[in-house]
């Protein structure tokens, strides 16, 4: 796996992955940059977020739950002094479908964290606490 980051002048960084897909980073305005994209430390945390998510999805399909949306809503805190790393981390899966058994959704989610998210699993081992908690909406 490789990627490539360019710097594009004040704070801004166009990010290329090794399988060709390019994104903005930028900071924000008292930061010298312009806002046109997100923060490294918010792409990090959307790269958890897609790959525990991605996770739950494909574990509930294997189990053949029809699954019709799946959404993480993440929350983290920082350390205050510099590196201002994360000190914890909260998931929260919001999974909609149909006749989707909780037993299955929760296992989904513990896999996920336990076992497969490779992001997640890597920042606990480097010190973060990382919660996960899920709800179930059911299709009208």
């Amino acid at each position: 796996m490789k990627t490539t980051i360019t710097w594009k002048g004040d704070a801004r960084f166009d990010a290329e992955s090794g399988s060709g897909h390019t994104l903005v980073m930028d900071g924000p305005p008292d930061h010298g940059g312009k806002n046109q994209g997100p923060r490294p430390m918010e792409m990090l945390l959307m790269g958890l977020g897609g790959c525990t998510s991605f996770d739950v999805v494909h574990i509930l399909k294997k189990s053949r739950q029809e699954v019709t949306d799946c959404r993480a809503e993440i929350t983290a805190e920082r350390a205050d002094a510099v590196p201002a790393v994360f000190t914890k981390i909260h998931v929260h899966f919001i999974i909609a479908g149909n006749n989707l058994r909780e037993a299955l959704v929760k296992k989904a989610v513990e896999l996920s964290a336990e076992k497969y998210c490779s992001a997640s699993i890597m920042l606990e081992k480097g010190g973060v606490e990382i919660t996960h908690s899920y709800e179930i909406e059911t299709e009208a």
